[in-house]
């Protein structure tokens, strides 16, 4: 159950999570603000915020379908030879073009590219490996063109070259010896 915070933050209990681990998560305060007017509207019997008639949601694959197409996240389904597939009243099917874990890799992409640390992010989405983490954070073409810009930017710059080393910098002092030395 995640559980509503006065501060900025939720926190998910040991054994609710995939890997069987609690979690914190800060949330800024437009989200956190959203979560306490959603909470004030819950059904009071229920805990939980998100709920089906005060029970806890087990499946929401096809809510989050449906969600999609209304969003126009869908694309029209084709059998193997390119018809188009129409359901019993001869409209054609829809079918959704995201799933959750696509958001999952764009909140990984966008934490590190707004300087989050690899470490941080893993521990924010639940990532106990970096093998995981780095199945999530695919690195694009684009990725590659902006880290040649950010290199060529870097030298183009003017205190870039390497400076000689102060010698009279980082003198030798001898430590205290210990009592029994």
């Amino acid at each position: 159950m995640l559980t509503l915070k006065k501060e900025l933050f939720f926190e998910r209990s040991p054994g609710e999570t995939k890997n069987e681990e609690g979690r914190i998560l800060y949330l800024n305060e437009e989200l956190m603000e959203e979560m306490r007017v959603l909470h004030s509207r819950r059904h009071l019997a229920c805990p939980n915020v998100f709920h089906r008639n005060g029970s806890p949601i087990k499946d929401f694959r096809g809510a989050w379908g449906s969600a999609c197409i209304k969003a126009g996240l869908f694309e029209i389904l084709k059998d193997d030879i390119g018809n188009v597939v129409t359901d019993s009243k001869g409209r054609p099917v829809k079918v959704p073009t995201k799933i959750l874990h696509d958001f999952r890799r764009t909140a990984i992409r966008d934490m590190v590219k707004s300087g989050v640390s690899e470490r941080v992010a893993m521990r924010i989405l639940g990532h106990k490996t970096r093998n995981v983490f780095d199945r999530y954070n695919i690195v694009s073409d684009q990725d590659l063109r902006e880290a040649a810009q950010k290199k060529q930017a870097y030298f183009e710059k003017p205190d870039a070259t390497i400076k000689p080393i102060d010698q009279k910098r980082g003198k030798v002092i001898q430590a205290k010896q210990a009592n029994n030395e």
